[in-house]
């Protein structure tokens, strides 16, 4: 998962574009970069870790320009933690490009063999963001139909990435010396917001994953990017948007509801705290249903995302709601730190329990979701240390049994606790007294009924359902290979025979 934010202004944009990253840390935390545009020259800074870290003083200063785009990264499967493959990308032909991708694709490998067979283009890293980059490169070449660029253009290239490209993406780009492009992917799994600032001097305009990114910039959003839509502000703040694919399933990602997406933001049209209120409502109606022999005395959340499913609860069950968890919020979020031990060990340096909310009493836990099971396993040993005398172990989303390949970093069925366990299974691995799953019609429906008009989901790691239709058990064992070393990361057809050369004259 990443954040994506673009921004044309009548003023300097590096100070937006900074604030406006951190403000989409919470989806990445892996490396960030910031691009410029000043007339027709790119001014880039980009490198691994958190905004606050990656840039300077010195480095925001040379960022100049009114045109800006910028991104936050997690890891997907298979990716280097390098500075190579943090985001924005640059390609210099034609008229030079910048792009930042959020989501996955799941035809990289095609597409590398594409591009290097029939574009003759060269990929230097494993990111399918520079693959996409090159692939809207070589359609932007093929439309130009003269010497200058005109929107009809663009909108015929991002009609080409749309034919080539299959999976996930929201993407924000630039165009040297003509302005700022961004797109949705056609099922708009991703989310995609636009926004305005009318000043004296024009209009400013803002694209962001998240619609906090925008409201808290004092800018006002104005409506999502629509599935196969493409959005162009150019230079001098003309906008223009156009459908550029056939209409699909509008099927956003409804794990961005349980957890990922900040409670404060609005998301295709949905409010993110208010869905998570109604998965409480519905999960506390399963637990009226099926759990009326177990008593409860306290209701305690999993900071931070569970809170509002957790309040919810324990007020339609009628039971205390008590914070029984204090996190240190200067360590980073477990779920996107790579690596089993690393996130074991984190746990305990960031949640620490109060034994006054759960000595001699029976606890229920709730969390957004249960992925891995490691850090469940951990908490629910921290409230039986503190003197709980029984835990039981809600989740507001339904058990993840399948991986997400559209850029959630959950890419193995073997590292999914659910995954060929029963709840009781579950349970007992984790050490819980018991577990309650929501269960996915009722998730679907919390989110429905904020916002009726949303009829799908991609809830691929619920159900197993790819919406794109292209993911198949042979790409599933392969992104499996990848992530336990048995099967290289990919590269571009020209890496791979660079490689061989050098293997040769070694």
């Amino acid at each position: 998962m990443c954040g994506i934010l673009g921004i044309v202004s009548q003023s300097p944009v590096n100070q937006f574009l900074y604030d406006g990253l951190q403000l989409l840390q919470h989806r990445g935390q892996d490396a960030a970069g910031i691009v410029t545009m000043d007339g027709s020259m790119f001014h880039m800074h980009k490198s691994l870790g958190m905004v606050r870290d990656v840039f300077r003083t010195r480095d925001m200063r040379n960022l100049i320009g009114n045109v800006g785009i910028a991104h936050v990264r997690y890891p997907t499967a298979g990716s280097a933690a390098s500075p190579a493959e943090a985001q924005p990308f640059y390609v210099n032909s034609p008229f030079g490009i910048v792009l930042g991708h959020n989501g996955n694709l799941t035809n990289t490998e095609a597409l590398q063999d594409e591009l290097f067979r029939d574009d003759l283009r060269h990929i230097n890293t494993s990111s399918d963001s520079e693959v996409l980059l090159n692939v809207l490169a070589n359609e932007l070449q093929n439309a130009v139909q003269g010497h200058r660029l005109i929107p009809n253009d663009v909108f015929v290239a991002v009609a080409g990435v749309h034919r080539r490209c299959r999976g996930a993406y929201a993407v924000v780009s630039m165009i040297a010396g003509f302005g700022l492009l961004a797109f949705r992917d056609p099922y708009g799994i991703r989310p995609l917001l636009i926004g305005r600032m009318d000043t004296e001097s024009g209009t400013d305009w803002v694209v962001a994953s998240e619609s906090v990114a925008i409201e808290a910039l004092g800018f006002r959003v104005v409506r999502d990017v629509a599935p196969g839509e493409a959005v162009l502000v150019t230079r001098d703040g003309r906008f223009h948007s156009q459908l550029c694919a056939p209409a699909m399933p509008y099927a956003p990602c409804i794990f961005e509801f349980v957890y990922f997406a900040r409670p404060d933001s609005i998301i295709d049209g949905t409010s993110v705290y208010e869905t998570r209120l109604k998965m409480g409502e519905f999960l506390a109606e399963k637990m009226r249903r099926q759990c009326g022999d177990i008593k409860i005395d306290v209701v305690i959340p999993i900071p931070d995302t569970s809170r509002p499913s957790a309040m919810q609860l324990a007020q339609r069950l009628g039971l205390p709601y008590r914070e029984g968890f204090i996190k240190n919020r200067y360590i980073g979020r477990t779920f996107i730190m790579p690596g089993q031990a690393v996130r074991k060990k984190s746990v305990r340096q960031k949640l620490n329990a109060m034994p006054l909310e759960f000595k001699g009493k029976a606890v229920l836990l709730v969390d957004d979701s249960i992925v891995r099971g490691t850090t469940s396993k951990e908490i629910i040993q921290m409230a039986r240390d503190a003197g709980a005398t029984a835990v039981y172990f809600a989740s507001a989303s339904p058990p993840v049994r399948f991986p997400n390949v559209y850029g959630i970093d959950m890419p193995t069925r073997g590292e999914l606790l659910a995954n060929g366990r029963t709840d009781e299974e579950i349970a007992a691995e984790i050490g819980a007294d018991a577990v309650i799953y929501q269960d996915l019609p009722d998730l679907m429906a919390a989110v429905q009924s904020v916002n009726p008009l949303l009829t799908q989901f991609d809830a691929s790691c619920f159900d197993g359902r790819y919406i794109t239709g292209d993911v198949t058990e042979d790409y599933l064992a392969r992104l499996e290979g990848q992530r336990n070393g048995q099967i290289p990361v990919t590269t571009s057809p020209s890496t791979r025979q660079m490689d061989l050369n050098l293997a040769g004259n070694s």
